[in-house]
């Protein structure tokens, strides 16, 4: 099953890389640089890392194709955005050297309308 745009149907991983790299261009066009994409350990994963001078970005991306089931944002509650934390937290321990001083996580909400369209929400600073 799956979502459709101007003739094309998407998988649901395909239409979430996607909304992951609308979202990556997003930082980069506002000066971020990025550190991994879709990095993983026994723990989780972390969507995209990114360094902004001293501080090291943690951004879960939320694609939807509607709002049925509330915004994308809306799917990022409080255990998820401690999950994040801690995440966080272990992709410093493992690269101590190269970690900016302060973290901060951000989401960013994308939106794909059945006419190609696509909208980007970014909350900084969530937890």
């Amino acid at each position: 099953m799956g979502f459709e745009t101007r003739g094309r149907v998407w998988s649901r991983a395909a239409l979430a890389r996607y909304g992951e790299d609308l979202a990556a261009a997003h930082l980069r066009r506002t000066g971020l640089r990025i550190l991994a994409r879709n990095w993983r350990c026994r723990e989780g994963e972390i969507d995209i890392l990114a360094r902004w001078g001293g501080t090291l970005i943690v951004v879960e991306v939320k694609t939807r194709t509607g709002l049925r089931f509330g915004t994308p944002l809306e799917a990022v509650d409080r255990g998820k955005r401690r999950r994040l934390r801690r995440l966080a937290r272990l992709w410093r321990e493992e690269n101590r050297r190269t970690a900016p001083p302060r973290t901060r996580v951000d989401v960013i909400g994308v939106l794909v309308r059945t006419d190609g369209r696509a909208y980007l929400r970014h909350d900084r600073g969530v937890a």
